[in-house]
């Protein structure tokens, strides 16, 4: 049983931080969409780099509701050992995994393929602006970019992944274990 008061109480701390990320990120989502000036004044000379922080208030809005919601119904669910929250916690979350497994797939699927355009059409293109003066691409070095950043993106991704499925394997547990 105390394996059970100890997961218990992981599971509310955790699901806790979860919530006050969301609630964060609500707030900041809500300022940057509202008042998106007063936000860039703090960038002071960036701002013109930090102009495109604007656009994405909308996504830290979302972003931040579905981890408010996650969050309230996880430290919920474990706290008054409710079954209904713990299952809800559990499908979105499964939800958010399957969607997050689709995207990694579809950019494995069409990584090759957009390297083959991007072959086709910037080398092109190109070779037929430089027909005046010679022009050293980069394009092997964009390769080698998005290859790099695509590995450190795949490793977070995978990270999140697993710490998806443990919490999912948590809140099942938690759900078994309920009288």
């Amino acid at each position: 049983m105390q394996c059970y008061s100890f997961i218990k109480t992981m599971m509310i701390l955790f699901n806790f931080l979860i919530f006050l990320c969301g609630v964060a990120l609500l707030a900041v989502g809500i300022w940057v969409s509202v008042d998106g000036p007063s936000f860039l004044k703090i960038f002071g000379p960036l701002s013109s780099s930090a102009m495109q922080f604007v656009n994405v208030g909308y996504f830290l809005i979302a972003a931040g509701a579905v981890l408010f919601a996650l969050g309230f119904l996880g430290c919920y669910g474990a706290h008054t050992e409710n079954k209904c929250a713990l299952m809800m916690f559990f499908f979105i979350l499964l939800i958010i995994f399957i969607a997050e497994v689709a995207a990694a797939v579809v950019a494995l699927v069409y990584t090759s393929v957009a390297e083959h355009y991007l072959t086709l059409l910037a080398v092109q293109t190109i070779k037929k602006r430089a027909e005046d003066k010679p022009v050293q691409g980069c394009f092997k070095q964009l390769l080698s970019d998005i290859r790099t950043n695509a590995i450190t993106v795949g490793g977070v991704a995978a990270g999140i992944g697993g710490l998806e499925l443990a919490a999912m394997i948590v809140s099942m547990y938690l759900y078994c274990n309920l009288k």
